[in-house]
């Protein structure tokens, strides 16, 4: 795919910036927070409870609500349904590069099985121009997601690469991931794994909590007990559910293999939080596994002092995400 070369195409990528803009600051209070309820919903792979939340601000015309909306619909119903996909060319529409690269997959319409589609239709291949247009045109003003997103819509490396130097962090984390899986090319197998670990390590530090635990593992194999609790908790921190039921657990250890201080009442708080994730993940199963194995050795007045914990944690950290890839 190219890069801009029409004014027309750039007036038109120039308008969705505008129109984009324009209806997230239109956002009430009260579809603000919608919005930002119903994507934490769906962080945490509840998806059906996500979709009322997130249809406030999407019918109030906010795109990332609209293409989170989209997400929910289609996760939901197992399919690209025709609400998803008004929700997403809503989105796209106002320039969100996320739907047009959702929109550009889609190679079996609906409409097209059932002879349907709106005369304004647009093919998957012009969603897919649009993509890399607009992409092409931020990444040109620095943008390291912009970046990201031109690699996913052209598969060249490059592109996740620059986005990585950048500073995107999920492209350092993505990038780590990808060069631990054998792709790239190194001379040696210590320069790949100084590479990964460079990547985790900045990720990390830029606050992406997935990279928190893979920087932390990465110390643990060094024998860096040390870096690895203290990663082990920033990600705890961060409200990543994964770390949260680590953390958790590593506390209600007597004798703990990486050095954490026994603790049951913060191990009994942290792992109480992960109840509310009732939705997908299994982690309910996991808590109730581990949680009367852990009160057995408590007093009640442990599990007291634990429970008004578990609502401190709760109210004073991010909520809890499973931090699942946008795309």
């Amino acid at each position: 795919m190219r890069y801009l070369k029409s004014s027309s195409t750039l007036f038109f990528v120039l308008c969705v910036f505008f129109c984009s803009a324009r209806a997230q600051a239109e956002l009430s209070q009260d579809e603000l927070a919608a919005k930002t309820r119903g994507i934490e919903l769906y962080n945490q792979y509840k998806a059906i409870s996500a979709r009322p939340k997130l249809k406030i601000a999407a019918d109030a015309g906010d795109p990332e609500a609209q293409y989170y909306l989209g997400e929910a619909i289609r996760t939901n119903d197992k399919y690209m349904t025709a609400e998803a996909v008004s929700s997403y060319e809503a989105a796209a529409l106002q320039g969100d590069i996320y739907s047009m690269i959702r929109l550009a997959g889609e190679k079996n319409d609906l409409c097209v099985v059932m002879k349907n589609c709106s005369k304004t239709r647009k093919e998957p291949g012009e969603w897919g121009k649009m993509a890399s247009d607009t992409a092409s045109a931020r990444a040109a003003e620095g943008s390291a997601e912009a970046m990201y997103l031109k690699y996913r819509v052209t598969g060249d490396d490059k592109w996740l690469e620059k986005s990585a130097e950048n500073g995107y962090v999920f492209s350092q984390y993505f990038l780590g991931i990808m060069y631990r899986q054998g792709h790239g090319h190194f001379l040696l197998p210590s320069r790949r794994a100084e590479a990964i670990e460079g990547l985790m390590k900045a990720s990390a530090e830029g606050g992406y909590p997935k990279a928190m635990l893979e920087y932390g593992a990465i110390l643990a194999e060094k024998n860096d007990y040390q870096g690895f609790r203290y990663w082990n908790k920033k990600a705890a921190e961060a409200g990543y559910a994964i770390a949260v039921f680590g953390y958790g657990s590593y506390l209600g250890e007597e004798k703990s293999e990486f050095g954490f201080t026994y603790d049951p009442i913060n191990s009994y708080a942290l792992l109480s939080v992960l109840l509310e994730l009732d939705g997908g993940g299994g982690m309910v199963d996991l808590v109730n596994f581990k949680l009367p194995e852990l009160s057995a050795k408590m007093t009640t007045e442990q599990i007291s002092q634990a429970t008004e914990l578990a609502k401190k944690w709760a109210d004073t950290h991010p909520p809890l995400s499973f931090f699942p890839d946008k795309l």
